[in-house]
């Protein structure tokens, strides 16, 4: 709406039935003749003054705004074929869908690079480290999670894991069970992330497709 009519002015002088076909178009419907009246009327008592320049900047700004929109679906596009023709078993757990999988993927590369889950968990960053505070005592010991690794990782990786979490059952209840002994969320996150990244990794050492557990 803004696109074609970029202020107050330009909506009151606009015919309602057009301006009314216009705010059903793009909001699919949900916009009616009395939401249009509101509109128009809205903008009559508007105290905002006329300037054509601003009306300039704002249609060059939507423009773009749909440009930039374009080049994301066509790049999504893209991902999503590749992601089909790799046909790698990590969009088949419940809420990680192409999009969050292909950037796993990415940050990780070549999986044979590392022969073991946990080195794979210290190349993202989620092993945690010791350390101690005066006396070498368990009681003064404190873990905290690495920050050394690839932040883009660690990133997909613990927001895959609040989808996962929410979606596979299986998660749900380790989540559960770790906020339940008394972690923060953001710990128990840690936690289900870490088991996210092991699964993950058999995966795609063995290429077969999630399995729930029973």
């Amino acid at each position: 709406m803004l696109s074609e009519f970029p202020g107050a002015k330009q909506i009151v002088q606009a015919h309602l039935t057009h301006l009314k076909a216009v705010l059903s178009d793009a909001s699919n419907g949900r916009y009616d003749r009395d939401k249009t009246i509101a509109i128009r009327d809205a903008a009559r008592r508007s105290i905002g003054s006329v300037m054509p320049a601003k009306s300039l900047e704002l249609r060059h700004t939507i423009a773009l705004i749909r440009e930039l929109n374009a080049e994301i679906e066509q790049i999504e596009s893209e991902i999503q074929s590749l992601m089909e023709t790799i046909q790698s078993p990590i969009t088949t757990i419940p809420g990680i869908g192409f999009r969050m999988g292909a950037m796993i993927l990415a940050e990780v590369g070549d999986f044979s690079r590392f022969d073991s889950p946990d080195k794979l968990l210290a190349y993202a960053g989620l092993s945690p480290s010791t350390y101690q505070s005066g006396q070498l005592s368990m009681n003064g010991a404190y873990s905290h999670m690495e920050k050394r690794g690839s932040r883009y990782l660690r990133y997909a990786l613990y927001n895959a894991t609040k989808y996962v979490c929410h979606w596979e059952p299986s998660f749900a209840a380790y989540l559960a069970k770790k906020r339940a002994e008394g972690k923060h969320y953001n710990v128990a996150l840690s936690h289900a992330a870490k088991k996210l990244v092991r699964l993950i990794y058999a995966m795609e050492k063995s290429g077969c497709a999630f399995q729930p557990v029973s």
